[in-house]
């Protein structure tokens, strides 16, 4: 796996600051409470950091993106993809914040603001068991289609963290393609077919965002090289 993409936080940190972006409390916080939550996370083969491969990543690449565009970023949008997994880590989400009189819902609105709140709770994925179908398969083919009518009409921050957020999940699992057992097996299969199916085009609808196509495309490619059946 050498040509794993592994970003620490004091890396994000030092690529923020040359990038002219200020990391005050708003973003110390967010990067406190990742941390917090997916600290210890490993990935599907066991042993790659969620942190270091995924996290801090995909917030540089937003990053990155919005550099390459001149578009301006501000706190929210790189609070937005520091904490955009944080609602999927549901079972760590409520013992760390057992304690709390609230719930990690409204500490999220209280402490990062409603729109950090909503992409977050916009991007995650809903239990599959809130779909109708006859076998997972057929759930889960019904849960990508309400997932990508939501996406389809998603402001332009949230479509650019999903991206990155896609690509680096298909980069990872690329990268770890040869160890045995179905579930890599079938994450390429899904990947490919959800590319296929949606994420390519997205990536050209307006507002389009070519830089991302691009390496959405070189990922897609790649996987469909592996030739799995």
């Amino acid at each position: 796996m050498k040509n794993q993409d592994f970003l620490k936080r004091e890396e994000l940190e030092n690529f923020l600051i040359q990038s002219g972006v200020r990391i005050d409390d708003y973003v110390i916080t967010a990067m406190d409470v990742s941390t917090e939550v997916h600290d210890r996370i490993k990935r599907e083969d066991n042993q790659s950091p969620f942190l270091e491969t995924h996290i801090w990543p995909v917030t540089r690449d937003v990053v990155q993106h919005y550099l390459t565009v001149n578009r301006n970023i501000t706190g929210v949008e790189i609070v937005s993809s520091i904490l955009h997994d944080v609602m999927e880590d549901n079972d760590r989400i409520l013992d760390l914040y057992k304690t709390k009189e609230y719930g990690f819902d409204a500490y999220l609105k209280y402490r990062f603001g409603i729109r950090v709140y909503e992409i977050c709770m916009d991007l995650k994925i809903k239990p599959l068991e809130n779909y109708h179908g006859d076998n997972d398969q057929q759930r889960q083919l019904a849960r990508f289609h309400d997932y990508c009518k939501g996406l389809s009409s998603a402001d332009y921050d949230m479509k650019v963290i999903k991206l990155v957020d896609r690509e680096n999940n298909m980069k990872f699992i690329s990268n770890i393609s040869k160890l045995d057992g179905n579930l890599v097996n079938n994450k390429i299969k899904r990947y490919l077919r959800e590319a296929e199916d949606f994420y390519l085009s997205f990536a050209l609808l307006e507002p389009s965002m070519k830089d991302l196509y691009l390496k959405l495309r070189e990922s897609y490619e790649n996987l469909k090289s592996l030739n799995i059946t």
